[in-house]
């Protein structure tokens, strides 16, 4: 078998998405929730939410295929989601934690990596005691 290199051009992966069947089950139960929610806090019957429920779940029980649009413009709309939120939530995270504590470390003048290369020295090489596993231990590695 020979091990091919992945292409950092196309990293596009191929999403699958939810069964047509899936999809009116979980939004019959959603809308089942939302009048639930109504019902119990405002004491009121709400027949646009069961109805919805209703034939949600009628149509992902009989007819399936029906749904078949609504899903797809679903998992278009959740993988638009995942574009904005995703590199948005990540930013967030490494400018209020990461850089935070790499700025509090840099002022105590820590180098958890060890990335600072000392000039007297000629090699990178760590030296361990004691020196770690023995090369008998890692006979199948890969």
């Amino acid at each position: 078998m020979e091990f091919m290199e992945p292409s950092l051009e196309n990293r596009e992966e191929s999403v699958q998405g939810s069964s047509d069947r899936g999809f009116g089950l979980v939004f019959s139960a959603f809308f089942a929730i939302i009048a639930l929610w109504i019902l119990v806090n405002e004491g009121v019957f709400s027949w646009p939410a069961w109805g919805a429920a209703g034939v949600f779940l009628l149509l992902g029980l009989v007819v399936p295929r029906v749904l078949s649009p609504f899903n797809r413009w679903w998992t278009r709309f959740g993988l638009l989601l995942h574009r904005l939120v995703s590199p948005l939530v990540m930013g967030i995270l490494f400018f209020l934690v990461i850089t935070p504590f790499a700025i509090f470390f840099r002022l105590l003048g820590k180098d958890l990596l060890n990335l600072k290369f000392p000039s007297n020295q000629t090699s990178c090489w760590v030296h361990r005691q004691p020196a770690g596993p023995e090369p008998e231990t890692m006979k199948f590695q890969f």
